[in-house]
């Protein structure tokens, strides 16, 4: 009597990931899309004053509110000023307001939240609670009270975006400060002399930047909304600037005469921040290693 011995073909082997993984997980059509209407949307605000067809200040009373027309695609604003060119222009501190916040936000909360999480003690217990003081305000309030302190314009809201945007970005840059100061290699790295410099900066600051840039993204896109917000009620960009805030703000003083006004603003606001989100997602996930 024979027996016979079941041999199961051996499993294959699988691919080990490449260098490349984050990279490949970010190859989406939905980071392409996003991305390249931040590159378009770039492009026109660099060349805003080459490509628009009309001066975004110049003025035709004569030609009030005008409907989409082969002379002007998006119409005209209440002061007869073409709605596509004040719109290219507007593509300017579309992107320049969330780069000024975000900018100082990183500057305030960057370095304090590297030396309390890396140091902690007494610095992370007071750097903390000063945190949670400003955090416990509403930040569009405490960037308002700001405003009235130093004066409208756009670099002043700005400043204050970032100084209500530093306490939350502090908590972020602590938190993960402290998950990698517990590192093995952090103790390496004292052992065989390193500084503090060389050490936060070759060993910490690398290893925090997944939930950084992820929270950068959000930031930026809440950035935007904000900057919006305030110069619809007169606090940031001032005229003759054009901004989606003062073309939404014209859009609504007239919305009975011209109701469609509202949407090129609009839309250009939505799909901006939009874009910066999803971003912001696509990169968290693939950091992460998820897949959606």
């Amino acid at each position: 009597m024979t027996t016979q011995l079941l041999v199961q073909p051996p499993r294959p082997l699988k691919k080990r990931a490449g260098k490349n993984t984050v990279l490949s997980r970010l190859r989406t059509p939905s980071v392409f899309l996003a991305a390249g209407f931040l590159v378009l949307l770039l492009f026109v605000a660099i060349f805003a004053e080459v490509i628009a067809p009309y001066d975004y200040t110049a003025q035709d009373l004569r030609n009030q509110l005008q409907p989409i027309s082969p002379e002007h695609w998006l119409g005209t604003d209440h002061l007869g000023r073409d709605v596509l060119s004040r719109l290219m222009f507007a593509a300017r501190l579309t992107l320049l307001a969330p780069l000024l916040s975000v900018g100082i936000a990183l500057i305030l909360a960057l370095p304090t939240g590297l030396f309390a999480g890396f140091r902690r003690g007494w610095i992370d217990e007071v750097t903390s609670r000063i945190a949670e003081v400003f955090l416990s305000l509403p930040g569009l309030v405490f960037a308002l009270v700001i405003v009235a302190i130093l004066g409208r314009g756009l670099f002043n809201a700005m400043l204050a975006l970032g100084i209500a945007f530093a306490p939350g970005l502090f908590r972020i840059v602590r938190a993960a400060t402290l998950g990698v100061a517990g590192e093995t290699y952090i103790e390496s790295a004292r052992s065989i002399g390193s500084s503090t410099g060389r050490t936060v900066f070759v060993h910490v600051v690398p290893n925090i930047m997944a939930p950084l840039v992820v929270q950068v993204t959000i930031l930026m896109g809440i950035s935007i909304i904000a900057e919006s917000a305030l110069s619809f009620i007169g606090v940031g960009a001032q005229p003759p600037s054009a901004s989606l805030g003062t073309m939404l703000r014209d859009a609504y003083d007239f919305q009975f005469k011209a109701p469609l006004a509202v949407l090129p603003p609009g839309i250009v606001l939505v799909l901006t921040v939009l874009c910066f989100n999803t971003l912001g997602d696509r990169f968290r996930d693939a950091l992460l290693g998820e897949q959606r």
